[in-house]
């Protein structure tokens, strides 16, 4: 008897010393009655975004070698892009410098007006009664299933852009992600975000109970990056005047080309992406972040992402060296600057060009002054960019928020996706106690001479 209680103890020990990963391993390739389920979206629109819908290409062309069908890959893209008229290389879309074409294949779910947070809300929770247009796929989990979710786009505090108004907020995603896991309609899921600040959809907000783990490009303060952008380290083709990637997402995207996702885990690649999108510890990377869930990262990449033959010699070449980068905000007057030196059209064409950069960047100023009036009549300059604490929620009151918004957006025009990074004073007017009635005068003083035209919300939409 003593002898079975040692050698049942000697398993024990040796069960215990076996890695998550092993662990994970096994069960994976075990549970064969788990499907895997996709949603990528691609926030953005126009040209000079390209770098988005090239992620989520990229990410399809990854999840669809690693086994994943169609039918449960579900993908947001405005698809503008391959057939414009500005595209070096009509009907494809490259994500790197030497890559190959990403958008071959790639399904046409939802697109042009059907990119709305609505839709996407409705495919996570399994909803076709709640869609508007589009294929009409969701996805239609069930217990035991995995969900990938992968996101790239302009971000702000708390928000998420989408190419068609109002964008995603954060307490809004929450809630839709807590309806999702209370419907018991799938075991596990991992999202990959991309944006500016998009730590701050997560802090503070996600629980670590509801089997959901993500990693954010960066913290809850800080941009993110575009890359492989013109006249930058390292260049796209000389034909392109635009930025073809993002750093946080060519980071884990070059990760699984090139490793065996069936022995890598999910803590394994958000190790490595984190280094490369820090770049070099410089001032031009982000702080890739997780929340949630963080015991899934336990689990191997393949788990969400599947697993293709895996090829070691993969021409993907991750560099490990500085990156250059341009901030997401920036990337598309960097683009369209770019594409004004070196066009070679109509001198009517540059001169359009170069008005449309002017109104563009007119505009921006237009913003950021308003803004910085109003903070200081409602609540004073030092007030107006304080972060709360680390792992705080960015506002109490998001009803409040999204009121300062549409009050500020109806007197001083759209926020646009330059003008979304404001969104973390707006929060700071609610918890600071503003009222509706004193931002709306405010706004109304500040910007009653301003002439919106083109930014005019009643005409764009309004951000909230």
């Amino acid at each position: 008897m003593a002898s079975f209680h040692v050698a049942l103890l000697l398993l024990t020990l040796l069960g215990v010393q076996l890695s998550e990963a092993t662990r994970s391993l096994f069960t994976s390739t075990n549970d064969v009655n788990s499907t895997k389920w996709a949603v990528l979206v691609a926030g953005s629109k126009g040209y000079y975004n390209y770098r988005h819908q090239a992620d989520v290409c990229h990410a399809y062309q990854i999840l669809k070698k690693g086994g994943l069908k169609d039918e449960n890959i579900i993908v947001f893209m405005y698809d503008d892009i391959a057939s414009n008229i500005m595209n070096p290389r009509p009907g494809v879309i490259i994500n790197s410098p030497n890559g190959s074409d990403v958008y071959a294949g790639v399904p046409k779910d939802y697109t042009g007006g059907y990119v709305t947070v609505a839709n996407f809300y409705a495919v996570l929770l399994g909803n076709a009664s709640g869609l508007t247009g589009g294929s009409g796929k969701v996805v239609a989990s069930k217990p035991g299933d995995k969900i990938f979710v992968f996101y790239s786009d302009h971000g702000s505090p708390g928000l998420l852009g989408m190419p068609n108004l109002p964008p995603l907020y954060a307490n809004d995603f929450i809630e839709v992600l807590k309806t999702k896991n209370a419907s018991g309609t799938y075991d596990e899921m991992v999202i990959y975000i991309e944006s500016c600040e998009s730590g701050s959809i997560f802090e503070g907000l996600l629980s670590d109970d509801m089997n959901i783990y993500v990693t954010t490009a960066s913290n809850a303060n800080e941009s993110s990056w575009g890359t492989y952008c013109p006249d930058m380290t390292p260049p796209p083709p000389p034909e392109f005047h635009t930025c073809l990637g993002d750093l946080y997402s060519i980071s884990w995207m070059e990760n699984s080309d090139v490793e065996d996702l069936k022995i890598e885990t999910l803590e394994q690649q958000y190790s490595k992406v984190k280094i490369r999108t820090l770049n070099n510890n410089s001032e031009e990377g982000s702080h890739v972040m997780q929340y949630g869930t963080q015991g899934i990262s336990s689990q191997t990449v393949s788990v969400y992402q599947g697993s293709g033959s895996w090829n070691s010699t993969s021409n993907t070449i991750q560099s490990l060296g500085s990156m250059g980068v341009v901030d997401q905000r920036a990337a598309d007057l960097y683009s369209m600057w770019k594409t004004y030196e070196k066009s070679t059209g109509e001198p009517q064409q540059k001169i359009e060009l170069l008005k449309e950069i002017k109104d563009i960047t007119t505009h921006r100023a237009h913003l950021d002054s308003s803004v910085e009036t109003i903070k200081g009549q409602l609540i004073g300059e030092e007030h107006g960019s304080v972060s709360r604490p680390e792992g705080s929620v960015l506002v109490d009151d998001w009803e409040c928020l999204k009121s300062m918004i549409r009050t500020f957006e109806t007197h001083c025009g759209s926020l646009t996706e330059y003008g979304m990074k404001h969104s973390r004073t707006f929060a700071n007017m609610c918890n600071n106690g503003v009222t509706k009635e004193a931002m709306d005068e405010a706004s109304k003083a500040t910007c009653s001479s301003f002439n919106m035209g083109q930014w005019n919300p009643a005409t764009v939409g309004y951000s909230a």
